[in-house]
């Protein structure tokens, strides 16, 4: 799967890329119909502890799977939006069966 990360007020390091890569690479397994996917890592700018921003779009064929989660590092956020991804095409595989 394809996946374009982009980070927003930041420059993400390579492990933090490849961590990303990697959890979404996972999610073909769920769904072999994965177009590609949008990742957004974002860095809000307030006094806040959990200013990190996961937000990812995933494309599959007639429809698109958005996931936001806010938390205090980039790795939480992506293994919860990761795990909600995963939740919404396993749902989507059972209705396309049924």
């Amino acid at each position: 799967m394809k996946v374009n990360t982009q980070s927003v007020n930041f420059n993400a390091d390579q492990k933090l890329l490849d961590f990303v890569q990697t959890k979404m690479n996972k999610l073909d397994l769920f769904y072999d119909k994965v177009i590609q996917s949008d990742v957004y890592l974002k860095v809000e700018n307030t006094s806040d502890k959990e200013n990190k921003i996961f937000e990812a779009r995933v494309s599959v064929p007639g429809d698109s799977l958005i996931v936001k989660k806010q938390c205090k590092t980039f790795e939480e956020g992506v293994d919860i939006g990761v795990a909600s991804l995963e939740r919404q095409l396993k749902k989507r595989k059972d209705k396309l069966r049924a």
